[in-house]
């Protein structure tokens, strides 16, 4: 309702300055199946082969700390131009759409409609009269269907 009012007055909102939530970064869950990695998934010891348990407990807590600190570190350097480079592709993306596509689709569209009005009047000048005499041909055939024992 008041979006509504808003396009009547001719205000918009600025999607720049929404917030975002630092606790809950995934809200559309676009990561579930495919981030979640676990020690357990990884390293599994089966029966008969264990370590001792301080060098498991080890290997977990190493494992588990190298993981965070990894991808803090990646984040740290990378983050930044990988956002600015997936925004450039974005808006890129969306200048092709709003700019050349919907506008091609568009002529395409109003041109296909010219052609879909004529092609029908150009169809049965053509394809009645074919019709018509293949039907005259085919009238004059006889079909007898006999069954022998």
């Amino acid at each position: 309702m008041a979006e509504e009012v808003q396009r009547k007055e001719g205000l918009h909102s600025d999607t720049h300055t929404k917030e975002i939530d630092l606790v809950k970064r995934d809200p559309k869950h676009l990561n579930d199946e495919i981030v979640k990695v676990e020690f357990e998934e990884v390293v599994a010891e089966p029966e008969g082969y264990y370590s001792l348990s301080q060098v498991w407990r080890l290997t977990h807590t190493t494992f588990t700390v190298s993981e965070y600190w990894c991808y803090r570190l990646l984040t740290a350097l990378f983050g930044v131009p990988l956002a600015i480079l997936w925004g450039f592709l974005y808006a890129c993306a969306s200048f092709w759409q709003v700019w050349a596509g919907v506008p091609c689709l568009r002529c395409f569209l109003m041109e296909l409609h010219c052609l879909a009005s004529t092609l029908p009047i150009c169809l049965r000048g053509i394809c009645d009269p074919l019709s018509h005499a293949a039907g005259g041909l085919l009238l004059s055939v006889r079909l007898a269907l006999r069954k022998e024992i």
